[in-house]
């Protein structure tokens, strides 16, 4: 039990740590699906991207829609899995928000959005104005899906793989 409180105080002491950004906060948007370098861990607190993939190619490519639900019994774990949980939510909200900002614009009746719509439209790539979703950990990605008109965020199993291969 004592080993467990101080676990646990030692995680509210370095925690406000990560909080804040470093003093590079560069926009990595470039990812592709596969390859080593994809099984290397990437920074995500304070960090952004536009990267966006059509869910469609990404779950050919050997994606799975990744987990909601927060399931470790490890103290240090739980944290991790509840700030990934809650940064995939949070940018779905951000999108969300500007679709019915784009459709209450509309004068026609809003038509769904393809991946380059949506790219184009609401993720605005590389403009000021363009949305800027948190980071997510190197082996999940963002996706647009087309059907359903939601962001899905999706996990890489090959790239969890590889980085264990690399250990």
């Amino acid at each position: 039990m004592r080993n467990i409180f101080h676990a646990g105080l030692l995680l509210v002491l370095a925690a406000p740590i990560g909080c804040f950004p470093s003093s590079s906060t560069s926009d990595t948007s470039a990812s592709s699906t596969s390859g080593s370098d994809d099984a290397t861990p990437r920074e995500t607190v304070g960090k952004t991207t536009q990267n966006v993939l059509d869910l469609e190619q990404a779950l050919s490519e050997g994606a799975v829609p990744a987990s909601t639900k927060i399931e470790s019994k490890n103290p240090l774990m739980i944290n991790a899995e509840a700030y990934r949980t809650s940064v995939g939510k949070i940018g779905g909200m951000g999108v969300e928000h500007a679709i019915q900002l784009r459709n209450a614009q509309s004068i026609q009746d809003p038509k769904p959005l393809t991946h380059e719509v949506f790219m184009a439209e609401i993720i605005k790539k590389g403009q000021p104005d363009g949305i800027r979703l948190p980071m997510l950990p190197y082996y999940q990605e963002y996706t647009w899906d087309q059907k359903n008109q939601k962001l899905v965020v999706v996990d890489f199993p090959a790239r969890i793989e590889e980085r264990e291969k690399q250990r």
